[in-house]
């Protein structure tokens, strides 16, 4: 989870800096963070869509620049050919409903994150789906933030 939190140290969201870590057999094999597919302006430079527009958290997740840490995560090992199944994914926000989606096809078994989205049909897919959802407290980056401090951008309200 450490490293999911590393992770989201690269996002170029300017609302929520969000990681994913993927783990198969106790290996690390994907990591992703939230941000602007490649060669597109980042969020950070030109603006947040969903801001200008007024959308508030967790509605209209389509109306994005940014792909978010899962799917890039899931993307990033289907891009190097590493298979996902039987895996579990690390995340710092609880997966959306378009997240659960790939996490579900990708054949990830379970889900670890620690802060909470607002998305019930998401957690109604997980459970129809049998993906096994964990949630940790927010005290598990309380050892290392003193590191990852100055790393992560404000998210705006």
């Amino acid at each position: 989870m450490m490293m999911a939190g590393v992770a989201a140290s690269r996002s170029t969201c300017t609302r929520r800096q969000v990681g994913a870590v993927i783990v198969l057999n106790s290996h690390i094999i994907s990591t992703g963070y939230n941000g602007a597919p490649r060669g597109l302006p980042h969020c950070a430079d030109a603006g947040c869509l969903r801001t200008l527009l007024n959308i508030p958290s967790g509605e209209r997740h389509e109306i994005c620049r940014g792909s978010h840490a899962e799917l890039n995560a899931i993307v990033q090992a289907a891009s190097v050919g590493t298979a996902t199944a039987g895996g579990t994914i690390y995340c710092t926000h609880e997966p959306c409903s378009f997240c659960t989606k790939a996490i579900i096809n990708a054949g990830i078994r379970r889900v670890v994150y620690v802060h909470p989205y607002p998305d019930d049909l998401a957690r109604q897919m997980r459970a129809d789906g049998s993906v096994q959802t964990d949630r940790l407290s927010g005290e598990v980056f309380a050892s290392v933030a003193p590191l990852l401090e100055g790393l992560f951008r404000p998210a705006e309200k």
